[in-house]
């Protein structure tokens, strides 16, 4: 099992932390460990055997370093610079990682960490190609990305309020395996061929993929994991990896 993770953006919402390194060397847990150390330790001890392929962008020469002379795992982990980074959002490095790998593989949001726990929970689900990880809640808002789903089958996700009430938070851990990684990876390239297609972000390629692919959902509800977009969101992370 591979993994990629998308760490090319700088973060910018956590200003000015973010101002010269990208959000994924800032430290959250003891002696400095980094969120890119964090989600790397958390990959090889679920089992990840990699290669681990770490999409870079902004600060990429602060993360080639830290990655050779910092990282404290050992195993093979590869960086793949998107020079689109500067010009385009998510979509654009979750397509250029899905070139990355070979086999099935995990897709981790750069801002994600949880414990080995979930991606476990995750990789239990076989019957289908891709699997999303979802947490439920008694409320969203609008900075989650919402699911909308059928059994187990996810059938709508994203930030927008529908009529429906959401049905869980995806909270930004994917497995594709066998005939899903090429139905992913061509998801991907035809969505990035679009008119919006730098502009845009994956999950939402996700939704028109289910409309023919089965996308399965492991329920990691009741298991830690956590999410960095924010200021507030730094500090809660340090404490509850801190304890």
């Amino acid at each position: 099992m591979e993994a990629v993770i998308l760490s090319a953006g700088q973060g910018k919402r956590l200003l000015p932390h973010t101002r010269s390194l990208p959000k994924c060397l800032l430290p959250v847990g003891p002696g400095g460990r980094t969120v890119l150390d964090l989600q790397i330790e958390t990959l090889v001890a679920a089992g990840v055997d990699g290669p681990i392929t770490v999409m870079v962008g902004f600060g990429a020469r602060h993360v080639e370093r830290h990655v050779a002379e910092a990282l404290k795992v050992d195993c093979d982990v590869r960086l793949v610079f998107n020079p689109l980074h500067r010009h385009s959002d998510n979509l654009v490095t979750a397509w250029f990682a899905s070139q990355q790998v070979e086999g099935s593989f995990v897709l981790l949001n750069g801002d994600t960490i949880f414990e080995p726990a979930v991606l476990h929970r995750v990789l239990e689900v076989r019957d289908a190609g891709v699997v999303a990880a979802i947490d439920r809640k008694d409320a969203y808002d609008s900075d989650d990305m919402c699911v909308w789903i059928e059994d187990t089958r996810l059938v709508g996700i994203g930030k927008e309020r529908r009529l429906q009430e959401p049905d869980g938070e995806a909270i930004g851990l994917y497995a594709a395996r066998d005939h899903g990684v090429e139905a992913l990876r061509e998801a991907f390239a035809q969505a990035v061929a679009e008119p919006e297609g730098l502009r845009s972000w994956y999950p939402p390629v996700l939704e028109t993929l289910a409309r023919d692919e089965r996308i399965a959902t492991a329920d990691v509800s009741g298991l830690w994991w956590t999410e960095i977009d924010v200021l507030e969101d730094l500090e809660k992370a340090r404490v509850e990896v801190g304890s």
